[in-house]
Parts: C-alpha cells; sequence; structure tokens
C-alpha cells in the first residue's frame, strides 16, 4: 500500500479560488505537490498517468491565471485531467478514480461545474470550446472557451474544422496545443520564451493590428505582401504559420514545465483584445516521475503500481486476451495471403495490430485519429483488390457510419470491420462501450455482422473475413482474456448466416450472440435441475439470421430468449421481425429479449457491469421463469 504524500500547501487549495490567493512564488511548490498527489492516487487506482503529469504546471497556471469556471475549460480526451479534478474540489474522491461509484477517468459534467463540458473521444475540444466562446459573446455574459488538445488530436480532423470557423469568437476562444511529442516544434531556450511574452503583450498586439490597418489600405499588392512579411517573420522566430493561415494568433512554442514563463504569458492571452489565440506548449509524459519519464509508452495507461519501485501490479496469469487472439490469427491469415493488410487508427497496441506491423510492414497502416479516412481507405483498398482489415474499438467506429454506408456498405465493397471492446468495457465506462455496434451495422444491407462466443470462435471468424470476398463483413469481440479454450491449429470457415447448437432441449431455448454463451449455459443448468428442458444456440451471426435455426427452435420450443451483449435494436429486434414477418408468434409462443439497458451505465469491472445491466445466469432464468409465469421457486403460478 502506498503511503498518502505530505502536501501541506495543496492541502489549504481546495477550488481555484484557493489556488489565486496564492503568490506566483508558491506556484513552483503547489505544483511539485500536485504531482506527487497525482502519482499516489494513481498508484492506488490505476489509471492514465503519464499525460497528467505532463500537464501538472500547465494545470496550475490555467486555473491561477483565468476564471475558472466561468472561463470554460475543455480538456481534450481528459486522459490528462487528474490534476485538474484535484484542483477543483475533487481531491478527497481521487482514489475512487475509474471505480465503481467513483470518479470518472475522464471529464465528466455530471460531476463537478468545473468540466463545463464531457470529454473522452478525441478532439472534440475545440469545438465545444468555439460553442461556449460564441454563446456567451451572443448573451453578452462574461467568459471564454479554453481548449488544451494534445498534438496527437491535432491529427484528426475535427481540431481543423473547428479552427477554420473560429474567426467570430475573437478573443474569447483561446486554443492551448500541448505538444507532448514535440511533433509541431521544440522550445529552444530562453529567447523562446521571451518572444512568446512579447508577441503576447497588449502593446505588440496593439501596434500588430495598428500595422494590419494601415496595411489595408495599401494597394492590394501592397496589401498581400505586408500580410506575408508579417507572417514569415513570426513565422521564423516562432513558427505557427499554420495556425495563422486559421485565423489563431499563435504565441509560442513555450516551456509547459516553466510556470515563470507560462503564466506571464497566459495573463498577456487573457487581457488581450486579438483573437482567436494559440498557444504551443511543450511538455513532456510523465514529468517528474523517473519510471514514467523513461517508459512514456509503458505509463500511459497503467495497472496499480509502486511508487517508489514504478513496479506495476501484474494481472493473474490467464487465457490470452481476445485482441491478442485476433492479432495472432491474422498474422497467421497474412502470412499466407500477400493481399491482406490492416489498418488502425492511432491505436496499434491497443487492436494488436502492432504485432501485425512487425511482420508486414508494408502491409500495416496507421492513420492516426483519423478513423473516418480508415474506412473510406480501406473501402480503396478493398476496390484496388485488396483485403483490408479495419481494426478498431466498436466506440470509435462510431466515428466513421457515414463512411461505413456511403463508401462500404453501398458499394458492397470487401472490407473486413475487426471490432473490439465490444460490449461493456469496465474502468473507461460509458464513452468508451461497445454497445451499439449491432444495432448500427446489422441495419445496412450488404453487411455480414458476427459476434464470438469465445477465443476459438474468433480465430474462426478471423478466417471466415479473411476469406469473404463478397461484401463487407463485421466481427467483434471484447476487452479482457478469453476462457481458456485451446486454439485451434486449423481454423474453421464458418457459412455465413449459420448459427451451432450447443445444447439439445425441448422446452425453452436460449439464442445467444457473443460472449455471453458462457452464461447461458450456466443458466440452462439451472433451469435443466428445475425440470426445464433447455436448448442452447450460439447463432454466430447477427445479420444475416440464422433463420432455419431459429424457425426450427421457435416451433419445438415454448420459450425463446435472446441474450446479447448490445443495446436496443440489435439481434433480440431482428429476431423478433423475423418472427413477426412469417406468424410464428401466433401460436402463443413466448420471446423474450435480453440485452443492454437503454442507459449510459458507469464505470465499474466488466462482470460487476453485465450484473447490472441483468445480463448474467440468474437474470436468464429469471427471465424464462416469468414467461413461463413460474415462481422464484420454479412453480407454476396460476392463472387468473
Amino acid at each position: 500500500m502506498n503511503a498518502k504524500p505530505a502536501t501541506p500547501l495543496l492541502d489549504t487549495v481546495s477550488t481555484p479560488e484557493d489556488l489565486r490567493t496564492l503568490k506566483p512564488a508558491q506556484l513552483r511548490q503547489l505544483a511539485d505537490e500536485l504531482r506527487t498527489e497525482t502519482i499516489s492516487a494513481v498508484g492506488q487506482t490505476g489509471g492514465h498517468l503519464g499525460s497528467g503529469l505532463g500537464v501538472v504546471e500547465l494545470t496550475v497556471a490555467i486555473h491561477y491565471v483565468f476564471d475558472t469556471p466561468v472561463d470554460r475549460l475543455v480538456w481534450d480526451v481528459g486522459h490528462q485531467a487528474y490534476p485538474h479534478k484535484i484542483l477543483t474540489g475533487r481531491r478527497d474522491r481521487i482514489r475512487t478514480l475509474r471505480q465503481g461509484g467513483g470518479l470518472s477517468g475522464f471529464t465528466k459534467r455530471s460531476e463537478s461545474e468545473y468540466d463545463p463540458f464531457g470529454t473522452a473521444h478525441s478532439s472534440t475540444s475545440i469545438s465545444a470550446a468555439l460553442g461556449f466562446a460564441i454563446g456567451s459573446k451572443i448573451k453578452g455574459e462574461p467568459g471564454r472557451g479554453i481548449a488544451v488538445i494534445g498534438d496527437g488530436a491535432m491529427s484528426a480532423g475535427m481540431a481543423y474544422e473547428a479552427m477554420n470557423n473560429a474567426a467570430e469568437a475573437g478573443n474569447r476562444l483561446i486554443v492551448i496545443l500541448n505538444d507532448n511529442d514535440m511533433s509541431i516544434a521544440p522550445p529552444v531556450g530562453g529567447l523562446s520564451a521571451y518572444l512568446a511574452r512579447l508577441v503576447s503583450s497588449g502593446q505588440f498586439l496593439g501596434l500588430r493590428e495598428l500595422a494590419r490597418k494601415f496595411a489595408r489600405r495599401l494597394p492590394r499588392p501592397l496589401h498581400v505582401a505586408a500580410k506575408k512579411t508579417d507572417e514569415f517573420a513570426r513565422g521564423m522566430a516562432m513558427g505557427g504559420t499554420l495556425f495563422e493561415e486559421l485565423g489563431f494568433y499563435y504565441v509560442g512554442p513555450l516551456d509547459g514545465h516553466d510556470l515563470d514563463a507560462l503564466v506571464p504569458v497566459l495573463e498577456n492571452v487573457r487581457d488581450a483584445g486579438e483573437g482567436p489565440i494559440l498557444v504551443h506548449v511543450v511538455t513532456q509524459k510523465g514529468k517528474g516521475y523517473t519510471p514514467a519519464e523513461q517508459a512514456a509508452d509503458k505509463y500511459h495507461g497503467v495497472q496499480t503500481f509502486n511508487v517508489v519501485t514504478g513496479e506495476q501490479a501484474k494481472a493473474p496469469a490467464g487465457p490470452p486476451s481476445y485482441t491478442g487472439v485476433f492479432a495472432k490469427a491474422l498474422v497467421a491469415e497474412a502470412a499466407n495471403d500477400p493481399t491482406i493488410c490492416a489498418i488502425t487508427a492511432a491505436m496499434p497496441a491497443g487492436t494488436g495490430l502492432d504485432a501485425f506491423a512487425k511482420q508486414f510492414p508494408d502491409r500495416s497502416f496507421d492513420v492516426g485519429i483519423a478513423e473516418q479516412h480508415a474506412v473510406t481507405f480501406a473501402a480503396g483498398l478493398a476496390a484496388q483488390g485488396m483485403r483490408p482489415f479495419c481494426a478498431i474499438y466498436s466506440t470509435f467506429l462510431q466515428r466513421a457510419f457515414d463512411q461505413v454506408v456511403h463508401d462500404v456498405a453501398i458499394q458492397n465493397l470487401p472490407v473486413r470491420f475487426a471490432i473490439d471492446r465490444a460490449g461493456l468495457v469496465g474502468a473507461d465506462g460509458a464513452t468508451h462501450a461497445g454497445s451499439f455496434d449491432i444495432t448500427y451495422l446489422a441495419t445496412l444491407p450488404n453487411l455480414v455482422v458476427m459476434a464470438a462466443a469465445d477465443e476459438v470462435e474468433l480465430v474462426h471468424m478471423v478466417h471466415t473475413a479473411a476469406r469473404y470476398d463478397a461484401g463487407p463483413i463485421a466481427f467483434r469481440y471484447p476487452r479482457g482474456n478469453g476462457v481458456g479454450l485451446a486454439l485451434p491449429e486449423t481454423p474453421q470457415l464458418l457459412e455465413i448466416g449459420k448459427g451451432r447448437v450447443v445444447r439439445e432441449g425441448t422446452k425453452v431455448a436460449l439464442l445467444s450472440l457473443g460472449t455471453r454463451l458462457s452464461e447461458a449455459l450456466k443458466a440452462a443448468d439451472v433451469l435443466e435441475a428445475r425440470g426445464l428442458s433447455t436448448t442452447v444456440a450460439d447463432l454466430r451471426f447477427a445479420k444475416p439470421l440464422d433463420t432455419d435455426l431459429i424457425r426450427r427452435l421457435m416451433l419445438t420450443h415454448e420459450v425463446i430468449v435472446t441474450v446479447e451483449e448490445g443495446s436496443i435494436g440489435g439481434l433480440g429486434a431482428h429476431v423478433l421481425t423475423m418472427a413477426s414477418d412469417e406468424g410464428l408468434t401466433d401460436a402463443g409462443l413466448k420471446i423474450r429479449t435480453m440485452r443492454l439497458p437503454d442507459v449510459f451505465q458507469d464505470q465499474n469491472k466488466p462482470d460487476a457491469q453485465y450484473d447490472e445491466a441483468g445480463l448474467n445466469a440468474p437474470q436468464i432464468v429469471d427471465t424464462v421463469l416469468k414467461a413461463l409465469r413460474y415462481n422464484s421457486a420454479g412453480v407454476a403460478e396460476a392463472r387468473a
């Protein structure tokens, strides 16, 4: 157990109002204590560590200079917001991060007035901050929109769409670019800080605007030349001409860990009459914690860890992860098929495609945070005769739905969608849950949609997708480890639209899709013990349905229960539609659907989430008994 650190100055700061009473000379100590507290808390709970440590000084400076929450502060993605939470009245709960009933690992409107906009998906912050800026301007209310966005998030087009529409916000919009990979430009010593302070000053901005007004009165060739000279001069000294072209006044780059540089520049930006303004700060992931500085990739997301040694808790040995099984199966397929290629949107390790890239670098593509491009790029590859596998988390595939429809499904192009993190995902909560892909994909003509019940089925589905050229095909699988089955040496080619009966019965039929199959089998044992003969089927396909199997079971069983790890409108809806269309419900067949509830579920352990959702063996049993009008003892209730 990590001991809580001594933080005498931080103990006096509960809110940004408290922070603003400190003297500038005290901010360095506060930042050091805030970093120590962040390390201690994440050591106990696990979570995203490196990005938060990289913005400690920036967090202190923003809340010290700006009038939050009147000034609306939006953290892009939100991984880095743990220090922000500590400074905004949530320190007493910081050791409940990502736990059931605890603080979210991201910013969340319902948690605090200092979280004006919820984030978790990338590149949304500038659009949201622009909305705050324009809204307050129209209403004549005080307040700015402040977006803090990382250089990685700047790879997504949405950030530039927002910046391209930001001119009307004027000085009410401030974008702080947190460059923690130094991918744009590094700060160069004291000269960079001096120039940033100079060009953000009111005097400089005033002179610049005066020069602009004068230049507008010049003949057009001289006006254009003056504009280019202004941009060139500042570009030579500062960089940032791209942002200037988008209408932003660029300040930076600044050392994001130097409070003596940050505070005066942010004060100048706050008081500027010009805008919108982009402030470019360069930070280091994991700053101030040696293990995280030396291995930033290993400390981006962490398990609980020993603060002194940096050693992370190891998960108990168990079956391989579904992600690992997918990656291994895809590598095996690609070894025998030179047309197979793989695409990820900035998640090579998360999707397992880093293993594919090592084997086949020329056929592996990381397109950055650009899911829309990833899908249409895959469509182009498919149209050229390649066999692309587009590996994307379920929650992120939502961002590319139009491309799935317009560029893939309508053209019936054989893109393979490997949908990771399907179903409930645990500590990341509602923003990352893969709840909707069955519903939004199975509604589309031409698409085949599969769900793996276990790791063996996943291997078969990778093989089936690799061999399927008739159109687009998707297969979904959850976060976490498999159930412990031995993987097949030779994968099976599944017949499209055909499920399998795992257990035969006569009275009750449980139709499972995905990894709830294990719970369905447990429920069947309980029902059998109560004298209710139970069939369990793994449908494998949400689309096309195995109508022959479903029809047979409906004609020979009294109760049908569908079980899936998806939202309303998924498997259950398709089965009910089929039954209705074929008149199979006319003779009194009892059909019940079990699915995720129509809510956004908060973070918890995955098993606890599924218990809360009612998708476990006891709830399946209860659903069957209620359909049969049996009481909890399994005795039929009297009919009225």
